[in-house]
């Protein structure tokens, strides 16, 4: 178990040393901002999308090793996948952070992403996990808000 955690470890420093997608595409047909008040995370998060697929995915933005690997990852992960797969991805994400540490990490559907299942064990940090989540979600609904872990 311990080597798991430190392949998860080892994926999410990678990500927040060289987080992928890390700039503001000039196509981007969408856009949101978010912000994380308790750690002072910001991020812009950019998605292009085409015929209801999401074709790129992208972010701006500063915020702490959590924040910056999750939105990492996550632009890796929505990139070529149609809406709704990409709110079943929202929600199987937020379920495995938010869900009791006690019981077994539902990861099936989640590839990478399931390196944040130790994030659940830490509450407060969850906020920073799922701030890309929350700001792609608001980028989607097109609703102008700027999405907040508050």
């Amino acid at each position: 178990m311990s080597d798991l955690r430190e392949l998860y470890q080892s994926v999410i420093l990678d990500h927040n040393r060289k987080p992928r997608n890390f700039r503001e595409p000039e196509n981007a047909n969408r856009c949101a901002r978010g912000d994380n008040p308790l750690c002072g995370d910001k991020l812009t998060v950019f998605l292009t999308i085409e015929a209801d697929v999401v074709t790129d995915a992208a972010f701006t933005g500063s915020g702490c090793a959590i924040s910056t690997a999750s939105a990492s990852l996550m632009t890796e992960a929505i990139k070529g996948r149609p809406r709704d797969e990409v709110e079943r991805l929202f929600e199987g994400f937020h379920t495995l952070v938010t869900s009791n540490p006690r019981s077994p990490a539902v990861t099936s559907q989640l590839g990478k992403l399931a390196v944040f299942s130790g994030v659940r064990e830490f509450p407060v940090r969850v906020k920073c996990a799922t701030l890309a989540w929350h700001t792609m979600n608001a980028a989607l609904s097109e609703n102008g808000e700027i999405a907040t872990t508050e």
